[in-house]
């Protein structure tokens, strides 16, 4: 999905595998993680070989490829944007604890943090009231010490997304697209989001830019009753699907 998305928004992907999995539409169904000494020469061929212009991240899988990650960063000041996979939509664990705990690498580098509901909760400590996105991603934001745009997909009824800088606050909304199947949905946006800074948009409006496109290749995948994944060589990055409010 994210090389799908990079390429769509105009920019070229490489890739560091951390992790070979078995998944489809319905979910994960295994993984296995790569070595550190793999991830690290990945690391090194792509740092060395590419004008590199932005870094996302995505399931990171243990402690020490995180270590290796964060060792391999002192060497770049790009923007980098972290998708801290967690928990996935479904539910299921997606990093141990000891990984979790070896983010705290990472976040003083982040130039933008993604998480989910579940994922927020995790890093914070304690349940968000969904009523109070705004103040919850503001708290993590602080937390953590970078910008954070907290994803409300798992909102009960219209998701609402929040971002918090430390210097300013804003937040999107649109009508929930019923009838499709969001596995990845937020591989999408953290992917488009990438893209947008690579290509030197700000980060508001990278966020928007990106939300906008991830809602309409969902809305398209609902429309042509296929995967929403097929839809995105058809996503329009246009704005017109968001509310935003300052």
């Amino acid at each position: 999905m994210d090389l799908r998305v990079l390429q769509r928004m105009g920019v070229l992907a490489t890739t560091a595998i951390t992790a070979v999995t078995a998944q489809n539409l319905n979910g994960v169904q295994h993984v296995a993680g790569v070595g550190p000494e793999s991830l690290a020469a990945q690391l090194a061929a792509v740092l060395s070989g590419f004008d590199v212009a932005a870094i996302k991240t995505g399931m990171l899988w243990s402690a020490p490829l995180i270590e290796v990650l964060a060792t391999a960063l002192n060497d770049t000041d790009v923007p980098l944007v972290i998708d801290p996979v967690m928990i996935a939509t479904s539910g299921a664990r997606l990093l141990d604890p000891a990984a979790v705990r070896a983010y705290k690498l990472l976040w003083p580098r982040a130039a933008l943090v993604t998480p989910n509901l579940d994922e927020a909760t995790e890093l914070l400590g304690v349940p968000i009231d969904p009523s109070r996105m705004t103040d919850a991603a503001e708290r993590l934001a602080d937390k953590l010490q970078c910008a954070v745009l907290l994803k409300g997909g798992h909102l009960e009824g219209p998701p609402c997304d929040v971002l918090a800088t430390g210097s300013e606050t804003a937040s999107w909304s649109h009508a929930r697209i019923e009838s499709v199947n969001t596995h990845g949905s937020g591989c999408l946006l953290s992917a488009a989001i990438t893209a947008r800074l690579a290509l030197g948009d700000p980060l508001l409006d990278a966020c928007e830019v990106a939300l906008s496109f991830t809602h309409d290749a969902l809305a398209r995948g609902a429309e042509q009753g296929a995967p929403y994944l097929a839809a995105v060589e058809l996503a329009s990055s246009e704005r017109a699907h968001l509310r935003r409010v300052l």
